[in-house]
């Protein structure tokens, strides 16, 4: 019998801790051909999702995946996220959370086994130099941007 991941216990478990301290959770999550998402709002090949009790209808948080509808715009959606392409769950008010490890590109889903109604595939493309800047950077500057005070937390990953 094959073992079944910690993680999506570990999903549950901050889940339910961010809703006892009356914290909204969130998670960020890699898109790829498998996952459900409004494609609109994507950004880099993630997107960061409120899975909070008044956000969501019907979640359901599986050992393989997330499934949920919720509201875009205006309109409904159904979501799905399998568990393996979550990268980080956190209370959006103070950022306490867990981030895990990004899933691996090369146990991705073949092109030929995802059904013709998905959404084009999106992927990030790492950066072999980070301290390279894109054609498209503005400023000649080396220092990077002050933190903004205030405002929402915002979850960083650091590689």
């Amino acid at each position: 019998m094959q073992e079944v991941s910690t993680k999506p216990y570990l999903l549950r478990a901050i889940y339910e801790w961010c809703t006892d301290n009356g914290y909204t959770p969130h998670i960020a999550v890699v898109v790829d051909g498998r996952t459900r998402v409004p494609m609109q709002f994507v950004k880099n090949g993630e997107i960061v999702l409120n899975i909070s009790f008044e956000a969501t209808s019907a979640l359901k948080m599986e050992n393989d995946s997330i499934s949920f509808s919720a509201r875009f715009g205006g309109v409904s959606r159904d979501i799905m996220i399998p568990v393996e392409n979550v990268i980080a769950i956190y209370a959006r008010e103070n950022g306490q959370g867990m981030a895990f490890e990004a899933p691996n590109p090369a146990t991705a889903v073949a092109e030929e086994d995802v059904p013709a109604d998905t959404p084009p595939v999106l992927s990030s493309v790492p950066v072999s130099d980070p301290e390279k800047k894109s054609v498209a950077s503005e400023g000649d500057d080396d220092d990077p941007e002050p933190p903004k005070k205030g405002g929402r937390p915002v979850l960083t990953r650091i590689k």
